[in-house]
C-alpha cells in the first residue's frame, strides 16, 4: 500500500529520472588559478566499442542529459572498459586454478583525469563505513533502497557544463548532469543527500552515496520510516531504483557486509570466492589478495600479525618467494574469514576497554566491551 501511494519516488529507467532541483544539488567545477584549456583527441575505437559508444550517446542525448558541442575549450577523451562483476576462480588449459575477473558487457567511460588535475578539489567527507554499519545493526525491519544512476539526478551548473566536453566518433559533447569521472562529484553528491534528509539521519535512515538504509525495530516502524523517506523523494525529485531496492527484509547487504538484528557479519558470496582463490604467483596476487581480506581485517583476530609474511613480500627490493610461512599466513586468513564472528555494535552505556598486544613485529590494540 505505501509503495503505491508513493510509486511516484520509484524508477525504471533514465526516462523516470526528473532530476533534483539545482537549488538542492548543484554541481560546480572550480578551476585552480592559471589552470590552461585542453582538447584532447578521440582514442581509436573497435567496431564492437563504437557500437556501445553510439548505444550510450544516443540513450544519454534522447533523455537530454547531454547536448551537442562545438566550440568548448575543454575537451576529454572517452574510454570503453569492460564491466567488472566480480572475482571469480577457473581452470585453465593446465588444470591450475586461475582468479579471473569476470566481464559482464562493455562501458562507456571518460577520461576526466586532465579536468581534475586543475580543478579544486571538495573535501566534503563521506561516512566513516564501520560506523554506519554499527548503527543498522541491531535492527528488526530494513528497507535497502538505490538511488537510479545516482549522479545523473545531480545537475551541473550551466557555466561549467562545458568543461565536461568529451569527443568520441558521433561528435563532441557536454553534460547537463553529473557524470562519473569528475574529481568532485561524490562531495556534491553525498553533501546533497545529506542536505535532502538531514533530519532522518541515524534516526530511521542511513545515507552513503547512493544507497539508502531504512531502519525500525518493528514493522510498522520500519514502515512508517520508509514512507517518510518516499515521501521525501517525491517532494525533493529524487528517483530511487526498482531493481535495486528491497523492501522490509530482516537483513540484508550494506556496503559489502550483511546487517540483522543479530549484527554484523561478513558477506558469505563474497568470502566463497576468497576461499577458492590458489596461492598468489606474484606481488600483484599478493596485494590483490591482501586487498579483498583487508576489506574484512575487523572480523579477523590478530590480522596484522598473521599477514606478516605476505606484506614482507611487497617490500621494496625484497625477491618473491613464496615459502611455508606465506602459505601458512594464506591459508589461515582464509580458514578466519570462513568461520569470521558475528560482530554486534557497541552498547555506548556500558565501559570500554583498551586491550593491547605486541610483538617483534606486529602490534595491535582493540577497544572493547565484556
Amino acid at each position: 500500500e505505501v509503495l503505491k501511494r508513493k510509486q511516484k519516488a520509484i524508477g525504471w529507467s533514465l526516462a523516470d529520472i526528473k532530476g533534483i532541483s539545482p537549488a538542492t544539488c548543484m554541481h560546480q567545477i572550480v578551476l585552480e588559478e592559471g589552470a590552461k584549456p585542453f582538447r584532447d583527441s578521440q582514442r581509436r575505437l573497435n567496431p564492437n566499442m563504437s557500437e556501445v559508444v553510439k548505444k550510450e550517446i544516443i540513450k544519454l542525448y534522447t533523455e537530454g542529459l547531454v547536448y551537442p558541442v562545438a566550440d568548448s575549450e575543454w575537451v576529454s577523451p572517452i574510454h570503453v572498459v569492460p564491466k567488472k562483476g566480480g572475482i571469480t576462480v577457473i581452470e585453465n588449459d593446465q588444470k591450475e586454478l586461475v582468479p579471473t575477473r569476470i566481464t559482464n558487457g562493455w562501458r562507456m567511460c571518460i577520461d576526466y583525469r586532465r579536468l581534475n588535475a586543475v580543478t579544486k578539489k571538495d573535501h566534503f567527507p563521506l561516512p566513516f563505513i564501520d560506523q554506519i554499519l554499527d548503527r543498522l545493526s541491531g535492527q528488526q525491519f530494513y528497507c535497502f533502497l538505490d538511488g537510479l544512476s545516482g549522479y545523473y539526478q545531480g545537475a551541473i551548473a550551466p557555466e561549467d557544463q562545458p568543461k565536461t566536453t568529451f569527443t568520441c566518433p558521433y561528435g563532441t559533447f557536454a553534460f547537463r548532469r553529473m557524470p562519473f569521472g569528475l574529481c568532485n562529484a561524490p562531495g556534491t553528491f553525498q553533501r546533497c543527500m545529506l542536505s535532502i534528509f538531514s533530519d532522518m539521519l541515524e534516526n530511521c535512515l542511513e545515507v552513503f552515496m547512493d544507497d539508502f538504509s531504512v531502519f525500525g525495530n518493528s514493522f510498522n516502524n520500519c514502515l512508517h520510516s520508509l514512507s517518510c523517506v518516499l515521501e521525501r523523494c517525491i517532494e525533493t525529485n529524487l528517483t530511487l531504483s526498482w531493481e535495486k531496492s528491497h523492501f522490509m527484509v530482516k537483513s540484508g547487504v550494506v556496503l559489502g557486509h550483511v546487517v540483522s538484528h543479530k549484527g554484523i557479519e561478513v558477506d558469505k558470496a563474497k568470502v566463497d570466492v576468497i576461499e577458492k582463490l590458489p596461492p598468489p604467483i606474484n606481488v600483484k596476487g599478493i596485494r590483490s589478495f591482501l586487498g579483498h581480506a583487508g576489506f574484512y581485517r575487523r572480523f579477523i583476530k590478530d590480522f596484522s600479525k598473521i599477514s606478516q609474511p605476505l606484506c614482507h613480500l611487497l617490500s621494496q627490493d625484497v625477491p618473491f618467494v613464496f615459502n611455508e610461512a606465506c602459505l601458512n599466513a594464506f591459508n589461515t586468513l582464509k580458514n578466519k574469514l570462513v568461520t569470521a564472528p558475528i560482530v554486534v555494535a557497541p552498547d555506548w552505556s556500558l565501559p570500554f576497554e583498551i586491550m593491547c598486544d605486541a610483538s617483534n613485529h606486529a602490534v595491535g590494540a582493540v577497544l572493547g566491551q565484556r
